[in-house]
């Protein structure tokens, strides 16, 4: 560009009926000056127009998100900016590569982690408790009235306490999606949600096909979160948690009747969800439900389920 700029002003020069004396006059140095300008006003517009994919880039660059990926852009332009670009997409291929591997370790140790705690909590703070309940009762029953009315009440919070604790060490290891399958696993993680003020609703597909057991640890995972962030969060007085069978995949939805994301910056939880979405390939979509409230969606295609 600037030597096809500076070609056409040297041949300006060249042929054109303009001289310039050796003190030039008022008119030469208005002549000179004014194709000065000319040039660089020529030249500024081809520039422009050259490097106007490196603003593309740019703008590509500062709004990537690698829990969203498949970002590309076209190469095109001049030869050196059109490497630029295919530089630039390889660049994102290896960084979403390595963003999904770093988080499959994190995850995988995770998940180990969880399952440690809700051991320890199951085999030795739920035997601990369990010892103490009947502790608790042997004295009672050999106590008089006064006080076998107090060791019963510290029975009952030991035994509440002891409940809890299960509930947790549930959460942490979901053994029914272990033993039972993932359609019994969203079952119960629906009874354990349903309160006083929050109604989930199941519909689970008998048909679905086959999941491999990470796969199943994801779609359990998601509709954990999401079912957690409508009970805290969203103010939803019901809930659908629902498993369906597609011709392209499988999808979960978890849509409530709440206030809605609204403008507010996704969370811990949410990128979470994103994260472990593309461990098995799949696609994470949260977007307002229809009449109001949030609707968080995971599509697994076919080629994921394995």
């Amino acid at each position: 560009m600037n030597a096809a700029v500076l070609t056409v002003a040297a041949l300006v020069l060249l042929f054109a009926p303009v001289t310039v004396s050796t003190t030039a006059r008022m008119t030469e140095a208005v002549i000179i000056f004014a194709g000065t300008i000319a040039t660089l006003i020529a030249n500024a517009a081809l520039l422009r127009v050259g490097l106007r994919p490196l603003a593309r880039v740019t703008r590509v660059m500062t709004t990537i998100d690698l829990l969203r990926p498949g970002t590309r852009l076209a190469a095109e332009g001049p030869g050196e900016i059109s490497a630029l670009m295919h530089a630039f997409n390889t660049m994102l291929e290896r960084l979403e590569h390595e963003r999904a591997s770093s988080a499959g370790r994190a995850l995988a140790a995770q998940e180990d982690e969880r399952h440690r705690i809700a051991q320890e909590l199951h085999d030795e703070i739920g035997q601990t408790l369990t010892a103490v309940l009947l502790d608790l009762k042997r004295v009672a029953d050999s106590s008089p009235g006064p006080v076998r009315d107090q060791l019963r009440q510290a029975q009952e919070s030991t035994r509440n306490s002891l409940d809890e604790i299960r509930r947790i060490a549930r959460r942490l290891r979901p053994g029914v999606l272990e033993e039972l399958g993932l359609a019994s696993a969203l079952r119960a993680l629906a009874i354990e949600f349903t309160t006083a003020g929050l109604t989930v609703r199941r519909q689970v597909a008998s048909d679905l096909p086959a999941l491999g057991k990470d796969v199943e640890l994801v779609v359990y995972r998601v509709a954990q979160e999401g079912l957690t962030n409508a009970a805290r969060h969203s103010g939803a007085h019901q809930v659908e948690l629902s498993l369906q069978g597609q011709a392209d995949g499988v999808r979960l939805c978890v849509r409530d009747d709440g206030r809605g994301i609204g403008a507010a910056t996704e969370g811990a939880g949410l990128r979470g969800m994103r994260e472990r979405a593309l461990l098995i390939g799949a696609t994470l979509t949260v977007e307002p439900a229809p009449g109001g409230g949030t609707a968080v969606s995971l599509h697994i295609p076919t080629a994921a389920q394995a």
